[in-house]
């Protein structure tokens, strides 16, 4: 009968270095970290909340009231924050002591596979013909604590981390940064949203990870012609996920046409501008205060 060996398994020397390997890349995270005072992990539980949107905006809102923000898009497989911002693909600077992230117009420093990648060209991982799924983890993994890890973000206030669908980045901040990391959860009013998000955040809270808040996204449509806020979707989901987990509701964020337009553009002034932008304006004062607690 054919027997899998693991790596707890083998005996004698370890003449591979993994263990070194991997020790040395957590001295590295936390001394980058050393020069951050928070680490804000933006999560929803499920796609389609405009959960990045929420955190690119939110990110720039915070620089703009005098903070010194970061901005760690971990989405790795659907980077969006450089196109939200209006940030070209520039040539990255590599010194010694890692790889220098660029900033937009307001001084906020990013990070993402967007910016390594061609334009329009899909993320392609170097794996093994078969268990390509458990791979494929291992390697956004590794990405992931590169990012904290080789790039230079310097002294920072906050950094915003745009964490993917699903609890992996989070149970890793969790490793990671766990005296540092607060989460801010996203939702929709639907039911749908408030079951994924909600066990989301729940898993993040048993994980020992401090929950910041919760914000509400596409709360109301506003009205092209009025400016009013009209109804949009059913539900009361962020009530009710702040009631269960007791955690406050920081904010609602209705969906707004203009803002949509300007995020499509990159035109982030525009959408700071917006009513969206504006209610997460508020929100960035709600969580700055929130911040050193």
């Amino acid at each position: 009968m054919r027997r899998i060996r693991t790596y707890a398994d083998l005996q004698g020397p370890d003449r591979s270095g993994l263990d070194q390997q991997v020790e040395a890349q957590h001295e590295r995270v936390a001394r980058r970290l050393e020069g951050i005072g928070t680490v804000l992990a933006v999560t929803s539980g499920k796609g389609g909340v405009g959960k990045s949107l929420v955190a690119a905006t939110l990110a720039s809102a915070l620089v703009s009231r005098g903070l010194k923000g970061g901005l760690l898009d971990a989405d790795l497989n659907g980077p969006s924050a450089p196109a939200f911002l209006g940030l070209s693909r520039p040539t990255l600077e590599v010194t010694d002591d890692g790889v220098v992230p660029p900033s937009d117009g307001r001084g906020l420093r990013v990070m993402s596979t967007d910016l390594l990648m061609d334009e329009r060209a899909p993320l392609r991982w170097r794996e093994p013909g078969t268990g390509g799924h458990l791979w494929r983890s291992l390697l956004e993994r590794g990405v992931f604590r590169e990012f904290l890890s080789d790039v230079v973000w310097g002294r920072l206030d906050v950094l915003v981390v745009d964490t993917p669908p699903g609890p992996q980045r989070l149970a890793e901040l969790k490793e990671l940064a766990p005296n540092r990391t607060r989460v801010l959860g996203v939702t929709i009013p639907t039911s749908a949203s408030r079951t994924a998000v909600e066990r989301s955040l729940r898993l993040a809270v048993e994980g020992g990870l401090l929950l910041l808040g919760l914000v509400e996204n596409m709360a109301g449509y506003v009205c092209p012609a009025c400016r009013e806020v009209g109804p949009l979707h059913p539900g009361e989901a962020g009530e009710s996920i702040a009631r269960a987990l007791g955690t406050p509701l920081l904010g609602r964020v209705p969906f707004d046409a203009e803002a949509a337009a300007c995020a499509e553009r990159g035109d982030m002034e525009g959408l700071l501008s917006s009513r969206a932008g504006r209610e997460i304006g508020r929100l960035a004062d709600v969580v700055a205060e929130g911040l050193g607690s």
